[in-house]
């Protein structure tokens, strides 16, 4: 339930056309409950986590934090629902060592320890809560996997009792609002820019560019925006763009338009027919760390989209679906590069894709920046995308 499909299907759709695709991944790197979260240290009741991709995690630390998630819970009459859930005030915290204690960290550097220093504080234990009394007099003496403190304010936000909490999956997070920033407010400081700002303007643009009839009325392709989980941790989940799950809903939604199972022909032409835009943000040229960039690729903020290539195949961009846009990325050659769900999409079925996104700085920290503008060029290059790329495409002298 953390992956989405949709799409519009053209007034003039006929069977072996394409797909015009944008996709892109919605998960964050962040801190994870464990299972079994509950720990105690030093009169402190503690929240054990692991880390989710690879995040500054040193950004966590004095952050006012919190938990957000999914939670199932029973019902009156027995039944289970999956409900979302999001504690807003600050419950959370991971405090720095003092600098008196630590003489040297300006010098070396801040190295935490992900195991021993990364567990966030919940409340002091001065003495033993009537949670924790009602826990022991249960007939079940084995302590409890989350503390109940914790599991009481989910109660509160759900509106349930503790006991219905059947199962959590819980992230820790930033209270912090986003905002707009700036001496000309033209930043947006947020967490999660990477890539909630690349999938908010995917689907809006798929949303906007297929409101009515008349939107899609010369339309001969299917518009289609796929967001998906745990690329931040390679893609391989039945949530993540490693599934089948776009294909299949593909070859389901071609199988439904000719009105018979889709075989040998009509799917595989409407792959070769289709695009693919993976969007997923860029590094920008970052002032203090010039040197981080290929002197003549150093994408800029406000400058609209980024199209990223590399010979390695780190991206999927190619010298045909480049025509699209503009700017380009290139990372330097003793530089790594982030990787993107657009070689992994590409790859699967052979579809034409171009690696695109947003220029943005402190690529995960808890707290990102991005350009005001740059979200609205992307909003209205997704958008421009779905209404005009068919006929681009057929101007195209490409044997397929």
């Amino acid at each position: 339930m953390s992956c989405l499909v949709a799409f519009a299907i053209g007034e003039k759709y006929a069977a072996g056309n394409g797909f015009h695709v944008i996709a892109a991944h919605t998960d964050s790197p962040c801190l994870k409950l464990k299972p079994k979260s509950a720990s105690s240290k030093s009169g402190y009741l503690m929240v054990n986590v692991q880390t989710y991709g690879a995040g500054l995690w040193h950004t966590w630390f004095d952050r006012d934090l919190s938990v957000a998630g999914r939670v199932i819970v029973r019902g009156n009459d027995g039944s289970f629902t999956h409900k979302l859930v999001k504690v807003t005030r600050p419950l959370l915290r991971v405090p720095t060592l003092a600098i008196h204690l630590d003489r040297t960290v300006n010098k070396d550097g801040f190295k935490p320890n992900l195991e021993t220093h990364l567990i966030p504080l919940l409340s002091t234990k001065l003495e033993e809560t009537s949670l924790e009394s009602k826990e022991k007099s249960t007939a079940s003496s084995s302590k409890p996997s989350h503390h109940p403190l914790l599991m009481q304010a989910l109660s509160d936000e759900l509106n349930c009792g503790i006991d219905d909490i059947v199962s959590i999956e819980l992230n820790v997070c930033d209270t912090q609002p986003s905002c707009l920033g700036g001496g000309n407010n033209e930043f947006i400081f947020s967490g999660r820019l990477d890539n909630l700002a690349s999938s908010y303007c995917a689907l809006r643009a798929l949303i906007d560019s297929s409101q009515s009839s008349s939107d899609l009325s010369s339309e001969h392709a299917i518009r289609m925006v796929a967001l998906f989980d745990n690329e931040e941790v390679g893609s391989d989940s039945v949530q993540g763009a490693g599934a089948p799950t776009m294909f299949q809903a593909m070859r389901r939604i071609v199988s439904c338009l000719i009105k018979e199972y889709v075989g040998e022909g009509a799917f595989e032409r409407a792959i070769r027919h289709s695009f693919l835009v993976s969007a997923d943000m860029a590094h920008g040229g970052h002032p203090n760390f010039m040197d981080k960039h290929e002197e003549h690729h150093r994408p800029e903020m406000q400058k609209g989209l980024v199209i990223k290539y590399n010979a390695n195949q780190r991206y999927a961009t190619s010298g045909v679906t480049a025509f699209l846009f503009k700017e380009e990325f290139v990372v330097r050659n003793d530089m790594g590069c982030g990787s993107t769900i657009g070689p992994i999409l590409a790859s699967g079925v052979g579809i034409r894709t171009v690696d695109c996104g947003i220029a943005q700085l402190s690529m995960h920290s808890v707290r990102e920046i991005c350009g005001k503008e740059d979200v609205d060029i992307a909003y209205k290059h997704f958008k421009a995308f779905y209404q005009t790329f068919s006929s681009i495409d057929r101007k195209l002298d490409v044997d397929f």
